[in-house]
């Protein structure tokens, strides 16, 4: 692959330098430019804390929509239950079931746990049928057991 000439017909080196300072030296600063780069300037110094400002409206702005969409959610939730409490049937389920209110002449039975005791959870399970008292006083154990292992000389293996 041969490479083309240059315009002053000098052909290519590989591995030429460039020189910075020449490059640099051959910008010329009008004052047009330099003015222009002033406000160039000045109107980033000017936007940036603007956008900055933008961008945190957007957020605030897109909490509250959540919030007045929650609160509608819970208005609309609210405005169903009120309706059910007009309703003189639900009244009357609700008084029956939560207050166990019952009307004259009828007989109520509460049961405890209907469950067969082999459905009951472990931990729901009694611990034992009877309740025992200890006849020992278990702060005076505790610190007699503290200082026999503090004063043994030798331990027991085990």
């Amino acid at each position: 692959m041969s490479r083309s000439p240059r315009r002053d017909g000098s052909a290519p080196r590989a591995g030429r330098r460039v020189d910075v300072r020449d490059w640099v030296g051959g910008i010329r600063m009008s004052g047009f430019m330099a003015i222009m780069l002033g406000l160039v300037i000045l109107a980033a110094l000017v936007l940036v804390p603007t956008i900055g400002t933008y961008v945190d409206q957007r957020q605030q702005i897109a909490a509250l929509k959540h919030d007045v969409q929650a609160t509608e959610d819970d208005i609309s939730q609210l405005t169903t239950e009120r309706e059910r409490w007009r309703d003189e049937a639900y009244i009357v389920a609700q008084a029956r079931e939560r207050l166990y209110y019952r009307r004259p002449g009828e007989v109520v039975y509460l049961v405890a746990d209907d469950r067969p005791s082999d459905a009951i959870e472990p931990q729901q399970r009694p611990v034992s049928g009877s309740v025992q008292e200890t006849h020992r006083d278990w702060m005076t154990q505790f610190l007699r057991s503290v200082t026999e292992a503090g004063l043994a000389k030798t331990v027991a293996p085990g």
